[in-house]
């Protein structure tokens, strides 16, 4: 099973940062349930953070390299997601190389923080080795509002 946790990318500064968000609906299968009712999982909030954070090293090498998720070494939670709420993604580059990249990052709900994260490491792949190149820009131009998916 594949999640897509970004809807849309607001906007981005190359090779620095970028901020994107994801519209979460009562209808997805990753809801845990608790007695005050369902929940995101926070795994799955981080990868919410990480997936912008490929797309911010997508764009900035023209599509030739996406992250990779290794390890986050600084992870904070402060709140929980419910169906219906709207994840705001900001994520930057702490550091940028041609194997490795770093990010840095916040996901909020409206005002609230619901997670920060600091040194998130991920391996810096040629996209091509992942997803079909031209689906993977298909859905940049998408999330860029350049393109409709079809």
């Amino acid at each position: 099973m594949r999640f897509h946790l970004i809807d849309r990318i607001d906007d981005w500064e190359p090779g620095v940062r970028l901020r994107g968000r994801k519209v979460t609906s009562a209808d997805e299968p990753y809801w845990s349930p608790t007695p005050d009712g369902p929940v995101m999982p926070g795994a799955l909030v981080l990868e919410a953070l990480a997936q912008a954070g490929t797309w911010l090293l997508l764009l900035s090498t023209d599509y030739k390299k996406r992250a990779a998720l290794a390890s986050a070494a600084n992870v904070r939670w402060h709140g929980e997601v419910r169906p219906g709420d709207v994840l705001e993604l900001e994520v930057g580059f702490g550091s940028l190389d041609e194997t490795a990249v770093v990010l840095d990052g916040a996901v909020r709900v409206g005002p609230r923080t619901v997670l920060e994260a600091t040194g998130v490491m991920c391996a810096a792949l040629g996209s091509d080795l992942l997803e079909d190149p031209e689906d993977t820009e298909r859905m940049g131009r998408h999330l860029l509002r350049t393109e409709v998916l079809r």
